[in-house]
């Protein structure tokens, strides 16, 4: 019996592949980097075909490696970045235009227009999330609306949406397949949580024709299989999750009250409610942590659209490091004395802000201010808005805060011991730095692996987790509240519309 399973993650600046076996360890990995087009201030896109290319050659190159074929794998899970939003030609698979990566903020002020409108109530009653360019409803609108001839081949049934799990499905099988699952679908506006399923008041608000939309199912299960000519064989499709949620599902976040953060390009942290849907008074959202047998678990998130991102700023555009790596040793070099913060709003503040309109900015610089300070201000920043979420979540769900909170901790950023120990500092609590660190594609196996029947349950699965080392908090209280109430000042000058 084939016993392997090869996980697809399809991340903002990568994709990947990783071969596990059948006790999800892995075997080889693959990993292409992902370009970024940015056609204006505030606009991000990417091709597609790109993301195509490489997540074929990536499932090739780690079978080549582990020495696989197609009949010595079980299944492929795919997990992916979500609301990046994608439109199709039946008919020829082509997209009509670049993916609108979630970062992207076209449509601010759209998003404005309808909530003055007085939408934004139901919208989150119903989809629990906010109106924000971040999600993909008002993507697909400004996609139909300025792609020539694209919403009427939409309404005659020719064309196809997706977030990109949707995307690369279609392709792997040929055509054969529009799905996707629950947690892609809950990033959309236009799914309800609640019913699970495509909310037609809320297609007709945004003019989404239902006819682009794919079906949606549990996260394990049968989604097709690929194309005979890809790898050799078919081989089955059996489990597709939005990256933060297999995340969470690979850090065997499966009771009330775990939390997860995961730190890429943005950093986005889960908190399971289980089967309670919290109603979020802090402007963070209510998702679908997962769907399993028609179940659904849900969680707060808090969503953060730059971390690691502010790291390739550094190297990238300003220079001061060769890679990123060396963001570390530079920031050891800091001047104690010097309390720089960066508030990292490239494009906009995402929870609990949202303020799509902010920029970044940095305060506090003096005269002996250099490349070490912004380098330190740059990992703080990630630690401080943290803790802007996790006292979100207090706020929306008091028995978080009634246990001991425990934050599992995964993502490029988290190799840093540096940053992990000064989030800990910040948070008060205690950060966890599992063993296996692809913890994304480690979450996509495992569905794949659940439905293949070659997995252990969720308890027999969370049993396995291993603790690589854990961050205690050593900063005096003192010192905690006055860096922070720093940060909270530079936000406050920060936003377009400060806080009341």
């Amino acid at each position: 019996m084939p016993t392997v399973v090869i996980a697809i993650d399809q991340g903002t600046t990568s994709t990947r592949s990783i071969a596990f076996d059948a006790a999800l360890r892995p075997l080889a990995t693959s990993q292409k980097e992902l370009p970024q087009i940015y056609p204006a201030p505030g606009l991000v896109e990417h091709d597609p075909e790109e993301i195509w290319t490489a997540v074929v050659a990536t499932v090739r190159a780690v079978m080549a490696q582990a020495r696989l074929r197609a009949s010595d794998v079980v299944g492929l899970g795919i997990t992916n970045q979500r609301e990046t939003a994608v439109i199709w030609d039946r008919e020829t698979g082509k997209p009509v235009h670049n993916a609108i990566v979630w970062q992207d903020r076209r449509t601010a002020d759209y998003c404005d227009s309808m909530r003055r409108a007085g939408h934004e109530e139901e919208i989150s009653r119903k989809t629990g999330l906010l109106l924000d360019p971040y999600f993909s409803a008002t993507k697909i609108a400004w996609l139909l609306d300025h792609v020539d001839g694209a919403r009427t081949r939409a309404e005659q049934g020719k064309l196809a949406f997706g977030t990109v799990d949707s995307f690369i499905l279609w392709r792997l099988t040929g055509g054969k397949v529009h799905l996707t699952d629950a947690t892609n679908a809950s990033r959309t506006l236009l799914f309800d949580i609640g019913r699970a399923e495509w909310d037609g008041d809320l297609c007709r608000l945004f003019n989404v024709p239902q006819a682009l939309l794919p079906d949606v199912r549990d996260c394990a299960g049968a989604f097709g299989e690929t194309m005979p000519d890809l790898f050799g064989s078919p081989i089955p499709i059996l489990g597709i999750a939005g990256d933060q949620q297999a995340a969470t599902i690979g850090q065997g976040c499966f009771r009330p009250g775990m939390l997860k953060s995961t730190y890429g390009t943005g950093c986005f942290a889960l908190l399971n409610t289980g089967d309670e849907r919290i109603r979020s008074r802090s402007r963070l959202l209510t998702t679908i942590a997962y769907q399993l047998e028609g179940k659904r678990t849900y969680a707060l998130e808090g969503a953060i659209f730059v971390a690691g991102a502010t790291v390739q700023w550094l190297r990238d555009e300003l220079k001061l490091i060769a890679a990123a790596p060396d963001v570390g040793p530079l920031a050891l070099r800091a001047n104690p004395a010097e309390q720089v913060y960066l508030v990292p709003a490239f494009v906009g503040l995402g929870a609990p802000y949202w303020d799509a309109q902010a920029r970044a900015a940095i305060f506090g610089l003096t005269r002996n201010s250099g490349p070490a300070e912004l380098a330190r201000a740059a990992l703080e920043a990630v630690a401080y808005q943290t803790r802007d979420l996790l006292e979100a979540m207090h706020a929306d769900w008091p028995a978080s805060k009634t246990s001991a909170t425990v934050l599992r901790v995964d993502g490029g950023m988290t190799a840093s011991d540096l940053t992990m120990q000064f989030l800990a500092d910040i948070l008060a609590s205690p950060v966890d730095r599992p063993v296996v660190m692809e913890t994304t594609a480690l979450g996509a196996a495992y569905l794949a692996a659940r439905a293949a029947g070659v997995s252990p349950d969720l308890d027999g699965f969370a049993a396995q987790w291993q603790l690589d080392r854990r961050f205690e908090p050593r900063m005096e209280a003192s010192v905690r509240e006055h860096k922070y109430s720093g940060w909270k000042v530079a936000v406050q000058r920060t936003l377009t519309t400060p806080a009341k």
